[in-house]
Formats: structure tokens, C-alpha cells, sequence
């Protein structure tokens, strides 16, 4: 007997169930994954409360890392007894196994191991698109990154610096400015109690960054356009304190002819080149150490309604991982 964690109703970490599954054999083209570890991230709790709507009953979660147990006809880019990783759609890692496309499994190398791999693939993944393809970061660029010290922002940061970029991150309280210093960040605004772009001008000699990578989404995103340098991007991928209102485009020339951009994780890796190239590039900066990964939480996968209270009363750091 297989146990998940499922939905039947949005709402509330109080929805989540800890239920029997039946998984079965991988059907073509898919395998059969073993988890040890399966990641947190905040999009979790988007599906749970129905901000990004599911079918129901669901699973959740996106990201998991374990070996594989079986293979479908026409599998051959993984094997029996692969220890693998991933990240992305569709949701129900949140799982002791699954069946799931096989071309969305990134074979792990040995340096990397199962609580690291499933700490960092939806955030690391996510930091590489964006720091490697939506904005390709130059030597020298200024740049903000919002939540410096959650689970993408302390990768994002010492990815960005070790690029040469001059990072700048927002954080909440003096234990989240030292991690975020700790992690690749030059400078670290309170936002509780700076004004952000403000302080972005002092920083930045007047100029502003080049780019912001927002994952907050209303709170932070007037700060974030007032930020930016002329010819500037703004990156918001994410929703932390809720939804962006509807925007006026004539904003965007009126503070400098700025760029603005919604992406995806699942369009950045929809081809399986494209997954591949950002593992590895992901891969290659973890296992060198120019990207440190440091779970900072873990929580029994049967106890994913705790995880989920902490994560929104924003008493977790880093990432957090989920233990089936």
C-alpha cells in the first residue's frame, strides 16, 4: 500500500489528507518513482487554495527526488534503479511514489544527494531560467532580488553574485539580513522598514537595477517598477502576498520604457533540451560550490498541513523538504 497526500476541496492547510493510493505500473513512456525526498515551495499552496485552480481531488507538490522502480514501453533516457530528480508539472509529488513522464527526469549525479536534489529543483530550476534565459545577467548589473533569504531567493542571490553581479535583497527581520549577507547579497533592505526603492537609488548612485526578480507579486511590485534604472526588466514570478492588480502599460514608459515579464517555469523547460541544459547548468554550480543548498526545514510528508502553516506565516528560511 502507497500513501499521498490528496485534496478534495480548496481551502485551508486543514484540506490536506494523508490517503492510501493505488500507483500501478508506468504506462508508455513513463516511470515509476521511489521517493526519499520531496520539496516545499510556495506554489504548493496556490493549488491548495485554489488561486491556481486544479481538478479535483488532486495531489500536489512539483518537485521529488528518488530512484526509479520501473519503466514504461519506450523509456530509454532512464532505467531501473536511476536516481533521479525533478521539478515541474503535473502536481502529486506530495507521494511515497508516482508514475510520471519519464522525459521530465533528470538523472542525478553522485555528488548530489536526494534531500539537496529536492530542496533545489523547482527553486534551482526556476533561478537558472531566470537568471540564465528571461534576463541573461551581465558582469557588473545591479539587481534586486525580493525574499533573499526563502528557498529561491538564497540560490538566485549567490548564483547572481557568483555570475559578478552587485546583488541587492529584500528580507523581513536581522536573522533573514544575515542569511541573505551569507549568501551572495552586497546590500539587504528591511522592507518592514525601509522604503524600498529608496533605498534601491542610494545603493545604485540614483541609477537603479537592471532587473527585478519579484516572486512576492502585490506587495512588492510598485517598489519594484520605481527600482528599476530606464530600459529596465521586471520579473515577476510569483504571487507570495497575492496576485498583481491589472497594470497600466502607459506605467511601464513613464517610469523609464521598462520591460515587464510573467514566465514560467513549465514554458522555460517545455522542451526536454531546454530541462536538460538548465540541470546541468543547476547541477554544475551546486556541485563546484558556487551554490550552496541548505535544507533548513524538514517535516514528516504525512505532516505537509504543518509545513504548509509555517511556510505562510513565513517562519521558514531557505528550503524545506518533506520526508515520505
Amino acid at each position: 500500500m502507497s500513501f499521498a497526500i490528496r485534496i478534495h476541496k480548496t481551502g485551508g492547510p486543514e484540506v490536506l489528507h494523508w490517503e492510501a493510493v493505488v500507483v500501478g505500473d508506468p504506462a508508455p513512456g513513463q516511470a515509476r518513482v521511489r521517493h526519499a525526498a520531496v520539496g516545499l515551495n510556495f506554489i504548493d499552496t496556490y493549488h491548495r487554495s485554489g488561486l491556481y485552480p486544479l481538478p479535483l481531488p488532486a495531489g500536489l507538490g512539483l518537485e521529488g527526488a528518488g530512484v526509479v522502480e520501473a519503466v514504461g514501453e519506450g523509456v530509454t533516457h532512464v532505467r531501473v534503479g536511476d536516481r533521479v530528480a525533478y521539478a515541474g508539472g503535473p502536481v502529486g509529488a506530495y507521494s511515497q511514489e508516482r508514475c510520471l513522464s519519464a522525459d521530465r527526469l533528470l538523472r542525478l549525479p553522485d555528488s548530489i544527494g536526494f534531500d539537496t536534489a529536492a530542496a533545489m529543483m523547482l527553486q534551482g530550476l526556476t533561478s537558472a531560467y531566470l537568471l540564465r534565459r528571461t534576463c541573461r545577467l551581465q558582469p557588473g548589473d545591479a539587481v534586486l532580488i525580493h525574499a533573499a533569504a526563502g528557498g529561491v531567493g538564497l540560490i538566485a542571490c549567490q548564483w547572481a553574485a557568483a555570475l559578478g553581479a552587485t546583488v541587492i535583497g529584500t528580507v523581513s527581520n536581522e536573522e533573514k539580513a544575515a542569511l541573505a549577507h551569507a549568501h551572495g547579497c552586497a546590500h539587504v533592505i528591511r522592507y518592514d522598514r525601509e522604503d524600498v526603492a529608496v533605498r534601491v537609488r542610494e545603493i545604485t548612485g540614483g541609477e537603479g537595477v537592471a532587473v527585478v526578480y519579484d516572486g512576492v507579486g502585490r506587495d512588492t511590485f510598485m517598489a519594484s517598477l520605481d527600482s528599476l534604472r530606464p530600459l529596465g526588466m521586471m520579473v515577476s514570478f510569483g504571487n507570495a502576498s497575492g496576485p498583481v492588480p491589472p497594470v497600466d502599460l502607459l506605467l511601464l514608459s513613464q517610469k523609464g520604457s521598462l520591460f515587464l515579464t510573467r514566465p514560467t517555469l513549465a514554458h522555460y523547460t517545455a522542451r526536454r533540451a531546454d530541462l536538460e541544459a538548465l540541470g546541468n547548468e543547476l547541477f554544475d554550480v551546486v556541485a563546484d560550490g558556487r551554490v550552496k543548498v541548505e535544507v533548513h526545514q524538514r517535516y514528516a510528508l504525512a505532516d505537509a498541513a504543518c509545513a504548509h502553516r509555517d511556510l505562510e506565516a513565513r517562519r521558514t528560511t531557505g528550503s524545506t523538504i518533506l520526508v515520505p
